[in-house]
């Protein structure tokens, strides 16, 4: 069960990796091929969450010429991931959350939607971190009641 009096802010990830709407998708494929990371929030230069790319959203891309030889896909996609900017592919309307929410208020937004990311963000709408599933599942592992279970 998940207590009413913790709040997002309390295990949100702080350190965020982001990309510019204006970088390419190269950019993108570099950051999701050295990283575990599967979500980045877009920010403007303000620091203002304007998207967030999924790597759902990359891999729909990277699997667009699924019928070329493995040599002919890789730089097809090379070629695509150099000329698409990250504007081109990202979800535009993005869900978000304050740090002060509970965390029952951000597990009804991932129960009701498929995404699996909410980018955090002060009034401002500046990015103060990220919060996955994966952050709310090891909270709810971690606690006394469901490990006595």
């Amino acid at each position: 069960m998940i207590n009413n009096a913790v709040t997002v802010r309390q295990i949100m990830t702080t350190e965020v990796v982001t990309v510019s709407p204006n970088e390419t998708m190269e950019v993108v494929h570099r950051i999701f091929n050295t990283s575990e990371i599967h979500h980045l929030p877009v920010v403007n230069q303000e620091g203002v969450v304007v998207g967030i790319v999924s790597k759902s959203d990359y891999y729909s891309i990277s699997n667009a010429f699924p019928l070329f030889r493995p040599d002919l896909r890789e730089a097809a996609n090379e070629r695509l991931f150099k000329s698409l900017l990250v504007e081109d592919v990202m979800t535009r309307q993005v869900a978000t959350l304050s740090p002060e929410d509970s965390l029952t208020v951000a597990a009804g937004y991932f129960k009701e939607n498929i995404f699996h990311a909410i980018p955090i963000v002060d009034r401002g709408g500046k990015l103060v971190g990220i919060l996955t599933t994966f952050d709310l599942l090891n909270y709810l592992f971690n606690q006394p009641a469901f490990l006595s279970t």
